[in-house]
């Protein structure tokens, strides 16, 4: 199987404050992963380095076998990041002129041509949101923006998509619809790297699972992760932590 991530010895802080301390972790091609943590725990910086989009300290990164800061095929990549809702829903674009921007790349200096318009008809009907096309960004809800910002990747024929707490302000009655959406994604070859707070919903859904809090505390098939005590570990040493922290007053 092809390796679509792979991270050795990876080390990052800020301002000489450790993050992420020696993560080694391969991601292979058509995996589904579930990356949880406590808060603080290095998920989202992880995550910015896998993608190239931040640089380690120390260590290295391969995206799809190639260096990830020397990583060119950035069409390959669907990044919907924590802050994406809340940037977009001021934007005075509509739904299907979010999504085409998946197609810019690919454009270049040329116009869209009707090909490049059927890929972003198919995307936004992968989703369920073509209904809404000439509808504006900001008068979606928050898990239908997110359907829009896949729809975006999967316009741009992304190979990997990676999200960062997609969820959180998703209404709870379409959470499981949107993991439906990822699971016919993820069975269509895509590779799925999700960041998660709730545990239990990813559990169901993830084929594989990475528990980070600093450092890598497991990584396995989520049936083994379950069974690892790799989230009493975590979770008990960033209380500990945080009751350390409480107690010193920083």
């Amino acid at each position: 199987m092809k390796t679509a991530i792979d991270i050795e010895n990876v080390s990052f802080a800020y301002n000489e404050q450790p993050v992420i301390r020696n993560v080694s972790m391969t991601i292979e091609s058509g995996d589904f992963l579930g990356l949880i943590g406590p808060n603080g725990s290095g998920k989202t910086t992880l995550l910015k380095i896998m993608l190239g989009l931040q640089l380690p300290d120390s260590g290295s990164v391969e995206l799809f076998g190639t260096p990830a800061n020397e990583f060119a095929e950035g069409t390959r990549l669907g990044y919907v990041s924590q802050h994406s809702t809340d940037a977009d829903s001021m934007m005075r674009v509509t739904v299907r002129e979010v999504v085409e921007m998946g197609r810019y790349p690919h454009a270049g200096l040329r116009r869209l041509t009707d090909k490049d318009h059927q890929i972003i008809d198919d995307a936004l009907k992968t989703v369920e949101i073509e209904e809404y096309a000439d509808r504006r960004i900001s008068n979606l809800s928050g898990g239908q923006r997110q359907r829009a910002y896949i729809a975006r990747a999967l316009a741009s024929e992304a190979d990997l998509l990676a999200l960062d707490e997609p969820t959180v302000g998703v209404d709870a009655d379409v959470v499981d619809q949107f993991y439906e959406l990822l699971t016919e994604l993820n069975a269509e070859g895509i590779t799925i790297v999700l960041i998660e707070h709730d545990i239990a919903k990813v559990s169901e859904y993830a084929e594989t699972m990475a528990c980070l809090d600093g450092e890598l505390y497991e990584h396995s098939a989520t049936s083994e992760f379950l069974k690892s005590g790799a989230l009493e570990r975590a979770f008990s040493s960033a209380r500990a932590v945080s009751s350390r922290s409480v107690t010193r007053g920083d």
